[in-house]
């Protein structure tokens, strides 16, 4: 299984943060696929995800914050579900000297997500 943190918007209309896994499951389509790299020390201020997408980091370590409060470590090899594409946002700073190198897989937001909440 792959360690996955899931960002949504609540009922509350903030964004919120669940970590848990990803495992084999349902074929999804991907809508589209683009690469995309930061270089280190960088961060992004508040914003939602443009889309439903998957984030896999390939490289990089980041601290992400909920508008709440929330964080959250995003580590190599592990996958970001980004679903809070309306509400009060998320935002990302970068935690050591390696660039963020990452794929975006976005995805129809009807589709299922093989995601397990850790408890």
């Amino acid at each position: 299984m792959i360690k996955a943190h899931k960002l949504y918007t609540g009922p509350d209309g903030h964004s919120h943060i669940q970590t848990g896994t990803v495992s084999q499951g349902e074929l999804n389509q991907a809508t589209s696929i683009r690469f995309q790299e930061s270089p280190p020390h960088s961060f992004y201020d508040w914003h939602n995800a443009p889309t439903c997408q998957y984030v896999i980091t390939l490289t990089g370590t980041l601290e992400f914050e909920t508008f709440p409060g929330a964080t959250f470590i995003l580590r190599p090899g592990e996958l970001l579900i980004a679903m809070d594409t309306t509400g009060t946002a998320h935002k990302w700073k970068m935690l050591d000297d390696e660039p963020w190198r990452r794929i975006y897989v976005a995805f129809d937001e009807s589709q299922p997500v093989n995601f397990v909440e850790d408890v």
